[in-house]
């Protein structure tokens, strides 16, 4: 079976939101029921989540500024309808952590796979992350985020998130203590790159939604596995 469930290890990496949004969904839903049997709580309360999660889409539409923003709305809204219904019953803590474990965790192996698969099949593993990158930020993100290039060469690729739709939407409806949930899903690629194997090295150091700035997203070539 392949572990490159994104079609990643083409060259040619074009993402998919609908499709990909769709699965995250269903995953971080299916998560959700299964911390609701394992505390005990009435099954009942996901469909109201599904509702809850329906009504948020409708009334935050306005913010959609591309055909990206409106899936990535789907995803922060959905955090959004876990966590109202988790809060009150599970506590502050336990409701961020179930909901943090319910976005990671579904798709986390896929990534993580499908990462290490691209990396390894590329002859320059930099290019290659880089390319995905720099895909992901046109059809992935589009407008609701501000990016900042402040090196794109053969040596670096320095990429700084100055605006972070994710963010925008949590604030606007009052749970910014959402946003890690969301940066910490990053780290399934994150831990797929080996820079002693790829040549290159990731560093992140801090997010928006660790009371950053900005999120640097910083690539870099160690000098090992180089093409050429």
């Amino acid at each position: 079976m392949s572990t490159d469930q994104f079609g990643l290890t083409g060259g040619d990496y074009v993402p998919d939101p609908g499709r990909e949004t769709a699965a995250l969904i269903d995953g971080f839903f299916e998560h959700v029921a299964a911390t609701l049997r394992a505390h005990h709580l009435p099954a009942g309360l996901l469909a109201s989540m599904r509702a809850r999660h329906a009504k948020l889409e409708s009334a935050n539409a306005h913010l959609i500024v591309d055909e990206p923003a409106r899936h990535n709305l789907r995803i922060t809204l959905a955090l959004v309808a876990a966590y109202e219904a988790l809060l009150p019953r599970l506590g502050r803590e336990v409701a961020l952590d179930a909901v943090r474990a319910a976005l990671i965790e579904p798709l986390g192996a896929a990534v993580r796979e499908g990462t290490r698969a691209m990396l390894d099949a590329a002859p320059d593993p930099f290019a290659a992350m880089v390319a995905v990158s720099k895909s992901r930020e046109e059809h992935a993100f589009g407008k609701g985020f501000v990016f900042r290039r402040t090196a794109d060469d053969d040596r670096r690729y320095l990429l700084e998130v100055r605006r972070c739709f994710y963010h925008d939407v949590l604030v606007a409806n009052g749970a910014p203590e959402l946003t890690p949930a969301l940066c910490a899903f990053d780290g399934n690629w994150i831990e797929a790159i080996a820079p002693d194997q790829d040549g290159f090295r990731f560093d992140r150091p801090t997010t928006i939604g660790l009371g950053g700035t900005h999120c640097p997203f910083h690539f870099t070539r160690t000098g090992a596995g180089e093409a050429g």
